[in-house]
């Protein structure tokens, strides 16, 4: 375990190698599992503010989705998520490229200005999960069997998991707090 701020971070983060292979996932964690992104609340006032210039970067399928549903919603374990296509289907936000792989509108969105609204943190830091306590965050590597191709790819090329994600670990905790994370890697203690 690591402690860099009020971050507790398993050494899974540390230890493991991780690289997206999209063409063989084919985003498959956008569409599995029980339900959508977990957002903040933060987040969810954004998608409700930024939607409008979203909308035209996911599927009619997605904009059906929230049409119905609206730009978020509250899951089976009452967390803030993403809205899901049907009952427990693809992110809304989701949408297909030329290839099959599935793809963050959100994100797209952002690459082309229409947005400063990357994506959900959840979704950027994934594999990593943040579960809130009162005092600290605990950061966990959430392993599933999807990111095998990844973990692979990681390993080949000699990528750990905490390198893959360091954007997004900026993006949540700041540089500041990335380095003495790199610090506390390094040399413990």
């Amino acid at each position: 375990m690591i402690i860099v701020g009020k971050a507790v971070i398993s050494d899974d983060i540390k230890d493991h190698f991780f690289v997206c292979d999209l063409e063989k996932c084919k985003g498959a964690c956008c569409v599995e599992g029980d339900a959508g992104a977990p957002l903040t609340d933060e987040e969810t006032e954004i998608l409700e503010r930024e939607y409008a210039s979203i909308a035209p970067y996911i599927s009619q399928e997605g904009r059906e989705a929230i049409a119905e549903k609206g730009t978020w919603g509250i899951d089976q374990e009452k967390e803030k998520g993403t809205t899901t296509i049907g009952k427990n289907g693809a992110c809304a936000y989701s949408v297909r490229d030329e290839k099959g792989v599935l793809k963050c509108g959100i994100e797209q969105a952002c690459n082309n200005g229409k947005t400063n609204f990357k994506k959900p943190i959840s979704c950027h830091l994934y594999p990593i999960r943040i579960t809130k306590y009162d005092d600290y965050d605990a950061l966990n590597y959430d392993r599933w069997h999807i990111c095998d191709p990844a973990c692979q790819l990681g390993k080949s090329l000699g990528v750990p998991l905490y390198e893959f994600l360091k954007e997004a670990l900026v993006r949540k905790y700041g540089a500041a707090w990335y380095a003495d994370f790199l610090k506390e890697i390094k040399h413990p203690g």
